[in-house]
């Protein structure tokens, strides 16, 4: 690699709010004009180490190195990789480095991209540690709000569904208290609140409003930004537990019909049993269109991770 120096996304407070203003202005222009980036970063190679399952994630990363005009390895099935033989982290992301420039990196248990960045020689990013955070998936959020709110700042965002183990959630919400929100709806049922640690940092750190509620139908006059989230099946021990709360809300066109007009719909997908399909036609449901500006994000982030000069 050049002298560029070694830079890691483990969560989004790694980039102060003029780089995470950078990535998103740059992830805008290059949704706009993608042909004038599709050699940006030819000759190099990004590692996706994916240790758990995903879609979105994967693909846009590898979609993003590509349209940049670089190559991929890595795995998507750590059985399929020396992990399975017992291989530690460490080990993995020596090697990795050794054959790739970048990493990104998805694990089930929280920390495992912030350990190995301390035994890698190459940029590495944090695709999804467990229940932690999720950084990247921020990235694609503000590049959505800015798309389609024109501003970051200033809007007032609910977040429904799993905020007791949504990475996604966590991830979000901080950052967007750093922007000068100052008023979060949480809805989501007694079980799955967003954590007391959590909560008491953002009114300690950023002095934000915080108003709980169990129904959409309560609140949802009042949202700018409505981010829904799955209840997710693989965070629970208990499958009675997830049974009882699995379908606990579902946004659909009669609840819409109380919001706002230019209120926006977000979901990091994928999507189950909370919004109906009835919903995808509505142009405030916006949450596809947010999984293709994804990997505009995640573009400009490998190009700011490796110090390529992409000035046009």
């Amino acid at each position: 690699m050049n002298n560029h120096k070694i830079r890691h996304l483990i969560e989004p407070e790694d980039f102060t709010l003029e780089e995470l203003n950078e990535v998103v202005a740059l992830g805008k222009k290059m949704y706009e004009a993608p042909a004038e980036y599709k050699r940006a970063c030819e000759g190099k190679i990004l590692a996706t180490l994916f240790y758990e399952p995903s879609t979105r994630t994967r693909f846009s990363f590898e979609t993003a190195m590509l349209r940049l005009g670089g190559s991929i390895i890595g795995f998507s099935d750590a059985n399929t990789s020396s992990v399975s033989k017992g291989e530690s982290i460490a080990d993995t992301i020596r090697c990795m480095s050794a054959y790739a420039d970048i990493a990104v990196m998805r694990h089930p248990k929280e920390g495992a991209p912030k350990l190995a960045s301390h035994y890698a020689s190459i940029p590495i990013i944090n695709g999804g540690d467990g229940g932690h955070q999720h950084p990247t998936q921020t990235l694609t959020d503000l590049l959505t709000i800015k798309m389609y709110k024109e501003t970051i700042e200033g809007h007032t965002v609910a977040f429904c569904g799993d905020l007791k183990f949504g990475r996604t959630v966590h991830s979000l919400i901080r950052t967007l208290a750093r922007y000068n929100t100052k008023k979060f709806i949480l809805i989501s049922p007694e079980e799955l609140t967003l954590p007391d640690t959590l909560k008491r940092s953002l009114k300690q750190d950023f002095d934000v409003e915080l108003q709980e509620a169990r129904y959409i139908e309560d609140v949802i006059s009042e949202i700018d930004i409505l981010y829904m989230t799955r209840i997710q099946k693989e965070r629970f021990f208990n499958e009675a537990d997830y049974a009882r709360l699995k379908d606990s809300y579902l946004l659909n066109q009669s609840k819409l019909s109380h919001a706002k007009k230019d209120m926006i719909v977000m979901h990091p997908l994928p999507r189950v049993n909370e919004i109906a399909y009835d919903v995808d036609d509505d142009p405030r449901g916006v949450y596809f269109k947010q999984a293709e500006l994804g990997v505009y994000a995640r573009m400009a982030l490998i190009t700011k991770l490796l110090g390529v000069d992409v000035s046009c």
